[in-house]
């Protein structure tokens, strides 16, 4: 008698800087279905010597959920998500020109990052140095210029 093997969850983490889309894309997701984690929320961060970065046994217990759902979107940005890196099947990179990160930090409403010129500068400058690493480690990029649905259907289309 043959066994059928139960297919593993796949695994996808969405990242990018501040003001690209990233919850905007899980809440989309969800909306579809989809199984979400944002882990700027619940406990899955913390912030040391003024770096944010994942709290590992959280993010290990997250990723060691075997869910009936099949997918999992894991959305964040950490000084450390590298580590976890091969426990992803597909990491997604969100991207947008400067200014419309900006715009976008400057009216949003769900969040208050990004308001303060302080913010904004260290945004501008992680957009120079973190993203090029980020992008090295993407398995897609999506620049969402495009609406949000064509971001999702992209994503999807990834990992499916």
């Amino acid at each position: 008698m043959r066994r059928c093997a139960v297919p593993r969850v796949k695994r996808v983490l969405v990242t990018g800087m501040s003001g690209t889309g990233k919850s905007t894309l899980l809440t989309a997701l969800a909306a579809r279905g989809y199984w979400t984690v944002d882990t700027d929320y619940g406990d899955y961060f913390e912030t040391i010597d003024g770096e944010s970065t994942w709290i590992e046994a959280r993010i290990d217990e997250l990723l060691s959920i075997d869910d009936p759902r099949g997918v999992l979107f894991v959305q964040g940005t950490t000084g450390n998500q590298v580590v976890f890196y091969p426990r992803f099947d597909h990491i997604v990179l969100l991207s947008a020109p400067a200014e419309l990160i900006v715009e976008r930090l400057r009216t949003r409403t769900t969040n208050s990052y990004g308001r303060r010129p302080a913010d904004v500068a260290a945004i501008l400058e992680n957009l120079a140095d973190v993203e090029p690493l980020l992008r090295a480690s993407a398995t897609l990029e999506v620049v969402t210029t495009v609406p949000v649905e064509m971001v999702v259907d992209a994503v999807l289309n990834h990992v499916s």
